[in-house]
């Protein structure tokens, strides 16, 4: 029935139509396309046109139906994306046969899903060329939050052999097995709990990843924070660890933004210290140690600074003692914690950290996964759709049909 409905209109737009190449096509005959529908296999004779000067062909009815260069329909390519956006390919294949009857190979699942994903990132692309060159400027949001984060940080996801080849790592034999994917989380915030601790806005979130240079993806950060409202928020705040590259970006994308180190990633550095200095400190190291956290939830890194200078330190445990106390004093403006909470802010990053195991861990870090960059990045894309606002997913019904001319 599907398939007598669709072919009731042939395609046929006339003797000659242009190529999109500048030239013409003609209309030579009817050829029969065999593709997949949620309703299975459906086979379609439609009109066919050739230009003898590109020597190629087309069927205009395959674009006005969105099978053009697909063997999947839109609907079905909506249904596999969402299978293979939440799990391996394999599975993907079996959980579309057994809800939905319909029988993929992996292969052809894999394919789809790339492809999708790979289409999905270079319309962001697109779309943040457009807003950083001022050619597109997003309308503000409506109702208008009061306060904008965006929370960054970067996972590694091992690649094949191929794609880590020449690069330097951590491993024993200093090569690496993994490549950076750089996340982003935009979310907002307009309340605070009975305690007066900040709570992030339902549905909120909407994400961004990609394996690009640092430079790329600030374009990426920065067009998406103007998306969500950025030059119209009363706050924005960029969250993060201490890594320096998270910085830059911020420095240089929205230099007006407030910038905070994740309260838990900074503890984590003080209980390193504290390990560095456990030989001088003996019995007192819990004391010291609980002593240095209360400066550090009041913002006071001259506090913990002088309480680590009290110790002469010589030669490898002196080097390591002010590597960790570097990281205090490089990012003492953006532990502010006493301040910031008294404003209302967060003070961690946990949205993006959860984003990093949730959105990107559970799909792309799997025992066994050895990905390429173009596939890791296509599923990675899906995925962050998938896990944004019901607004920014991609799962919305397109609009394939076209009315003829």
């Amino acid at each position: 029935m599907l398939g007598q409905l669709l072919a009731a209109d042939p395609g046929q737009r006339g003797p000659r139509l242009p190529c999109g190449q500048g030239h013409e096509a003609e209309f030579t005959d009817y050829r029969d396309r065999t593709f997949d529908t949620v309703l299975g296999p459906v086979t379609l004779r439609r009109a066919w046109y050739h230009c003898a000067e590109c020597k190629h062909g087309f069927a205009p009815r395959d674009a006005e139906l969105g099978v053009a260069g697909t063997s999947l329909s839109p609907g079905l390519t909506v249904m596999n994306d969402i299978a293979a956006a939440a799990g391996p390919f394999a599975k993907a294949a079996g959980l579309l046969e057994n809800l939905a009857g319909v029988q993929l190979t992996v292969k052809r699942v894999e394919r789809s899903a790339e492809a999708s994903g790979a289409a999905q990132a270079a319309a962001v692309r697109e779309r943040t060329s457009l807003i950083t060159s001022r050619k597109l400027r997003p309308l503000p949001p409506s109702p208008l939050p009061d306060m904008l984060y965006g929370a960054v940080d970067g996972t590694g996801v091992t690649m094949t052999a191929k794609e880590t080849a020449g690069r330097k790592g951590k491993a024993e034999d200093g090569r690496a097995r993994t490549r950076e994917l750089k996340l982003a989380v935009f979310f907002t915030q307009d309340e605070l709990d009975d305690d007066g601790y900040p709570v992030r806005d339902p549905d909120s979130a909407s994400y961004i990843a990609t394996f690009e240079p640092a430079a790329v993806f600030g374009d990426l950060i920065k067009a998406e924070g103007i998306r969500r409202g950025a030059d119209y928020v009363r706050q924005l705040t960029i969250l993060g660890d201490g890594a320096a590259w998270i910085w830059n970006l911020a420095a240089s994308t929205f230099p007006e933004a407030t910038q905070i180190v994740d309260l838990f990633h900074a503890r984590e550095h003080l209980h390193s210290l504290t390990r560095s200095l456990e030989f001088m400190l003996l019995d007192h190291k819990q004391e010291w140690l609980e002593a240095r956290l209360e400066d550090l939830d009041y913002g006071d890194i001259d506090g913990i600074e002088a309480a680590v200078r009290e110790y002469p330190l010589e030669g490898t445990k002196k080097d390591e003692v002010e590597t960790e106390l570097g990281y205090f004093l490089n990012n003492a403006p953006r532990m502010r914690y006493k301040w910031f909470r008294s404003r209302g802010l967060f003070v961690g990053s946990g949205v993006v950290e959860s984003g990093c195991k949730a959105v990107i861990g559970q799909r792309l870090k799997m025992s066994g996964m050895r990905w390429t960059v173009a596939g890791a990045d296509a599923i990675a894309t899906l995925r962050c759709q998938q896990a944004s606002r019901p607004e920014d997913r991609i799962w919305q019904p397109r609009h394939n049909q076209t009315v003829p001319a």
